[in-house]
């Protein structure tokens, strides 16, 4: 399988999780290929901290020793030269480098190109440059969000101050941009969230548009009613949607509307969780998604399109996808929450709900 969404740590972020573990964990669940993203610590915006990170995960898979692909996105900043850079190095060392990640709203890490001239000049100046690749969006709208209303004595705060309407105008503002400028790549929604902005894709693809949207366990799976938990375990950007979004999810995960799943995982240490971080391991929530989309009768092939063939194409990598079966998704779930003993998935998993 391929999971072309998530955040591993290492580094200055050693304490939340290694590369090593990461991997280990990701291959117990039959996964063999993993895109990582660019809010690291130090950020994957320039070429020695992307030459220092690959290392690193090679370093890893060494380890690991078995097949495995490591990749990572560089992360995008509103200067023309570093855009520049970062194409070059697209260019450069792909396949290892898979794309470039653009954060239309601040989250972990602090990457966020807020502005809509910011998000427009990135368009035209990867239109200028005639970059083909994936450009993945983190869609969330700075102006439509209210960091005022967040209260970390309040989890479900949360969710006010990151409304849906957030993502749903990111949305809507990188489909325009991106037509404006003439972009020529495939831009990719990550962790759709709501209906409407599922909509919003089907529409474009709909009118020819390379476009794609990923989804993750936890969107597809929970609610908004999950967020009073304790220790802000189900704390994560975008937030956990109300029923209705949750359903439209799942839904389109079920008829080929959404692309793939994606696990969005990003641990954190439980300090740092108390302390109000956004982010939740994913591995757990992949293996109860795929366990729900049997049951609601996706056929053996689309799965395979949801786990990663359908990434394949669009990301040119060459990795196997054999999705788990019942009984191994039942023992990955047992050893996954021995791995993240606060991850609510895995908790879940184990009650074999």
């Amino acid at each position: 399988m391929i999971d072309v969404h998530v955040h591993l740590r290492d580094g200055r972020q050693a304490a939340k999780e290694t590369i090593l573990h990461g991997l280990q964990v990701a291959s117990a669940l039959g996964i063999t290929a993993v895109c990582d993203m660019p809010n690291t610590d130090p950020p994957l915006t320039h070429r020695l901290a992307v030459l220092d990170r690959l290392a690193l995960g090679a370093q890893a898979v060494a380890q690991l020793g078995k097949e495995f692909f490591y990749g990572v996105y560089l992360g995008v900043t509103a200067d023309d030269e570093q855009l520049c850079e970062v194409v070059d190095l697209y260019r450069e060392l792909s396949p290892q480098v898979v794309g470039l990640k653009l954060f239309a709203g601040h989250s972990t890490g602090n990457m966020g190109l807020t502005t809509e001239e910011q998000q427009q000049q990135v368009y035209r100046q990867l239109a200028h440059m005639g970059y083909t690749g994936v450009l993945a969006v983190h869609c969330e709208k700075e102006s439509l969000m209210h960091p005022e209303l967040w209260d970390p004595q309040i989890p479900e705060s949360h969710l006010l101050a990151r409304p849906p309407e957030a993502e749903i105008a990111s949305v809507s503002d990188q489909i325009t941009f991106a037509r404006q400028a003439g972009f020529p790549g495939t831009l990719h929604i990550c962790h759709i969230s709501t209906e409407k902005a599922i909509a919003l894709v089907a529409d474009a693809q709909k009118h020819g548009m390379r476009i794609t949207c990923g989804a993750t366990a936890h969107h597809a799976l929970l609610d908004e009613h999950l967020a009073k938990t304790p220790g802000h375990l189900c704390k994560m950007n975008p937030p956990l949607r109300c029923a209705a979004d949750r359903d439209a999810v799942f839904s389109a995960l079920c008829d080929g509307t959404i692309d793939w799943i994606e696990s969005d995982h990003a641990p954190h240490t439980l300090v740092d969780k108390a302390k109000g971080a956004s982010g939740v391991p994913g591995f757990a929530g992949t293996a109860l998604l795929i366990r729900a989309l049997r049951h609601a009768g996706v056929s053996e092939d689309h799965m395979k399109r949801l786990c990663g063939e359908r990434a394949a194409e669009v990301f040119h990598l060459s990795s196997p996808v054999k999705v788990p079966d019942e009984r191994q998704i039942h023992q990955i779930i047992t050893f996954l929450r021995k791995s993240y003993p606060y991850d609510s998935f895995a908790t879940i998993g184990n009650k074999d709900n």
